[in-house]
């Protein structure tokens, strides 16, 4: 096994400062912490599992976690994921701070600026897809705090990796069974959360891709309800009254509770199929009530558990990861007898 003590002697320096280099501390100029960083990957050095947890317990690696408000319930499984997995790396010198916040850039803006102002070493975050967003999450990681963004991504973040769901290979899914689950024509009304929110409009454009080349089916409507069950409630309402002749949903995120109370008002659910994404309580009510069809589900604590674990891991040891671009959720489907 290689040690310290050899890629030192190759490297021309003392093990202290191999030391330092390992452990991502301050101290050494870039020429030779690039020369032993390379060394060390040519003798195929892995660090000892104890040292590194030693070297941990000291450094204590703060983690700013950024995700959406209590408005959308989804959240709390993965904030479960996120709590359970840190419990775990507490004993390696692992801390979080979480941050709900609104559908709004200037939320996640605050909120980013919190965790810098409490020293956070690294960021995980379920961004809004803003300019003004994306442009601090870049300047931040220029200034050498990572980012991982979770359940759903941004464009032209400079983030170290993604951890969540295929958004358009879900929507496509959704498609796939509204295809499977209708028959005749089919005419569809679609409830988004958010454009701005990168998992949503992925979903909308896979679903509708799915669909486009089959003369079944006809989009009619498309509304945004912010994930709030209360303007869902009346999308939906108003949707139904204007299209009656809508016998089709997909609910791209949540509201998924307030627009299923619309249709059970209508007095004509059973005629509708409504496929939606997710499995928080009141969806589960909606699907025994034979409301909703079908949900598309993507494991929620993994995607916090995940996405915690690969921040540590590149805080602690980045040497030693060697990192993806995206982490998928595993997609499975549940309707009223398999749930």
């Amino acid at each position: 096994m290689t040690t310290i003590k050899e890629i030192a002697r190759l490297s021309g320096v003392s093990r202290g400062t191999v030391d330092r280099v390992l452990n991502n501390r301050d101290g050494v100029s870039e020429e030779t912490a690039e020369r032993v960083r390379t060394i060390a990957k040519q003798l195929g050095y892995k660090p000892n599992k104890a040292g590194v947890a030693l070297a941990a317990q000291k450094n204590k690696y703060l983690i700013g976690i950024i995700v959406f408000s209590r408005k959308n319930p989804f959240f709390d499984k993965v904030i479960e994921g996120f709590l359970e997995r840190a419990e775990e790396l507490a004993f390696f010198g692992c801390e979080v701070t979480v941050k709900r916040v609104a559908y709004h850039p200037e939320a996640q803006m605050s909120a980013i600026e919190a965790c810098l102002d409490e020293g956070v070493h690294g960021i995980i975050i379920t961004p809004y897809n803003d300019t003004k967003v994306c442009d601090k999450l870049n300047e931040i990681i220029d200034k050498g705090i990572p980012v991982i963004t979770v359940n759903s991504d941004a464009e032209n973040v400079r983030r170290i990796a993604y951890v969540g769901s295929d958004y358009y290979n879900s929507g496509a899914a959704a498609g796939a069974l509204m295809q499977l689950m209708t028959h005749d024509k089919v005419n569809i009304g679609v409830i988004l959360g958010d454009r701005n929110i990168l998992c949503h409009s992925k979903r909308e454009a896979g679903f509708i891709d799915r669909l486009c080349e089959d003369a079944r089916f006809d989009i009619v409507s498309v509304k945004e309800n912010y994930d709030d069950d209360l303007k869902s409630y009346d999308i939906v309402s108003e949707m139904l009254k204007t299209h009656p002749e809508i016998n089709g949903l997909y609910f791209t995120a949540a509201g998924v509770y307030g627009g299923c109370k619309a249709i059970q008002e209508s007095g004509i659910g059973r005629d509708i199929r409504v496929i939606t994404h997710d499995d928080v309580p009141t969806t589960i009510d909606m699907l025994d009530k034979g409301i909703i069809t079908a949900t598309i589900c993507q494991d929620p604590m993994w995607q916090g558990a995940r996405s915690l674990e690969l921040m540590f891991n590149y805080l602690s040891s980045p040497e030693e990861m060697q990192i993806r671009g995206y982490y998928y959720a595993e997609l499975n489907i549940k309707i009223r007898e398999t749930k």
